[in-house]
Order: C-alpha cells, then structure tokens, then sequence
C-alpha cells in the first residue's frame, strides 16, 4: 500500500514544499512533515493514531494480582498492555528487565531502555542523511 507521505505535499498556508522529518515524544517516534516558511506540521495520521493508542494506555491505571511462584512473586500483565508492546516492537523478548526505583515503585523494561533507543534513533536518522 502506498504512503500518504511518500508523496510531495505542499503548505496548506504559504504553498511551499514540506519536507519529512522525524519527531520524538515520550520516546516514540513519529514521521512529521515540516513546511520551511511558515514552520506548519503535520503528523502522519498512522504514527498519531498509535501514540494516541499509547497515551490512552498510559493514562489508565491496571488492578493486578501479585501471586507467590516458588521463592518468587508473579504479578500478571494485562493483555492490552503486552499486545500493544508487541506491536510496537515487532519482537518482543521473554526477558524484561525489573528496577527497584523507590519505595513502593518497580519498572519493568521490556527490550532497550528509553534513553538506548533515542541513542538508536539519532543513529539512524545520521545514517540516513
């Protein structure tokens, strides 16, 4: 299927070319189009849709059960929540990585960390250009 953005697209306001650009926020990356006169974005309308997706999820709070397993504790991961992952990522790895980040708060980190994949980002954004 073809990309809206693969197209030239011109400045609703000032008619100039836009050019293509990458934005991130809360470590999502996101495909803009930027015009060089007046400064107009436009978000890719699919990139928007997913992070809306992740905000929404973001923002709701998730009651779980925290079980003994062994000489462990479990605690159960809602669907939604690892479906979402796994779309983002493509490749979900079974090993997370659990921090102690204060009294009463734990992280799990599902692949790399957000400050490795903005690294990676700016990476790849200078092998492109």
């Amino acid at each position: 299927m073809a990309d809206i953005f693969d197209n030239t697209i011109l400045c609703r306001k000032c008619n100039a070319k836009m050019n293509k650009t990458e934005l991130v926020k809360n470590g999502f990356v996101l495909r803009v189009i930027v015009c060089p006169k007046c400064g107009s974005k436009i978000i890719h309308p699919t990139d928007e849709q997913e992070y809306n997706k992740f905000i929404k999820l973001k923002n709701k709070e998730f009651r779980v059960k925290m079980r003994l397993v062994g000489n462990s504790y479990a605690v159960s991961i809602p669907k939604e929540i690892v479906s979402f992952i796994r779309e983002q990522e493509k490749i979900m790895d079974n090993m997370v990585r659990l921090c102690f980040e204060d009294f009463g708060r734990l992280s799990l980190n599902f692949g790399k960390g957000i400050n490795e994949n903005l690294n990676e980002i700016h990476i790849h954004k200078k092998l492109r250009e």
